[in-house]
């Protein structure tokens, strides 16, 4: 059922020409012009975003909205995910500190793409809820994204505290950018919870993995939960 929803179909051909003109965008960009790799990545995907679009608005003719909708969250966190898994390389492989581990478009990197970027899935995922993908799989999705989403709101919110806080101090050439969340090294678990609290923190990552790693383990972890609640969702709609 994935896989036919994910198939090309009729688009293949476009797509595997708009793939090509996508890489030579990117080799364009980053080699000829000499532009940062981010560039390059995101005329790879700004290229690749035209037949995306003409996909899903086919599969919403032929299969239903909710199914085009289900399709697309399903490959724009795919994608998302791997931006994640390349910061998780550049810090634990290649060896490149915090700051430097910013993935394949570091401008997004920001507080308040991450802030929008969840609200946004957050509320796909409850449009799709609400459209019929009603499994055990989806309801579980859905909780793991509202911590999520809770998650980066109170990081907004300390970076939004922060930059007051430096403003206060006139200085305004010095970013606040990856702040600590709720879980995770140095965050409020980590240096607020009380005795009724230890379980929690004392289960794996917690209150010991970094910015990096827990970031990683929240999109894996919503990825691994959204690709079942769509197959699942999908199977009972053909059954």
């Amino acid at each position: 059922m994935m896989l036919t929803l994910l198939d090309p179909r009729t688009h293949r051909r476009l797509i595997v020409v708009a793939g090509g003109l996508a890489l030579a965008a990117a080799f364009a960009v980053g080699l000829a012009a000499g532009r940062p790799l981010w560039q390059s990545v995101a005329a790879f995907l700004l290229v690749l975003a035209v037949p995306a679009a003409v996909k899903w608005r086919d599969d919403a003719r032929e299969f239903g909205g909710v199914v085009a909708l289900a399709g697309a969250l399903v490959t724009v966190q795919g994608l998302h995910t791997v931006e994640h898994a390349a910061q998780f390389i550049q810090r634990h492989v290649l060896g490149l500190p915090m700051r430097a581990s910013n993935g394949l478009l570091s401008p997004a990197n920001g507080e308040w793409v991450h802030f929008v970027w969840n609200w946004i899935v957050l509320t796909v995922i409850v449009l799709l809820i609400v459209g019929g993908m009603r499994n055990v799989w989806a309801f579980a999705l859905l909780v793991w994204a509202i911590a999520h989403t809770l998650e980066h709101t109170y990081m907004f919110v300390r970076y939004l505290e922060m930059l007051s806080d430096l403003r206060a101090l006139g200085i305004d050439d010095v970013t606040a950018q990856g702040l600590p969340g709720i879980v995770g090294q140095g965050g409020w678990l980590d240096l607020n919870a009380g005795p009724r609290l230890q379980m929690i923190c004392g289960l794996p990552f917690v209150t010991t993995a970094d910015r990096v790693n827990t970031h990683f383990m929240w999109n894996l972890g919503e990825v691994l939960l959204l690709l079942p609640a769509v197959h699942r969702f999908l199977h009972s709609r053909n059954a």
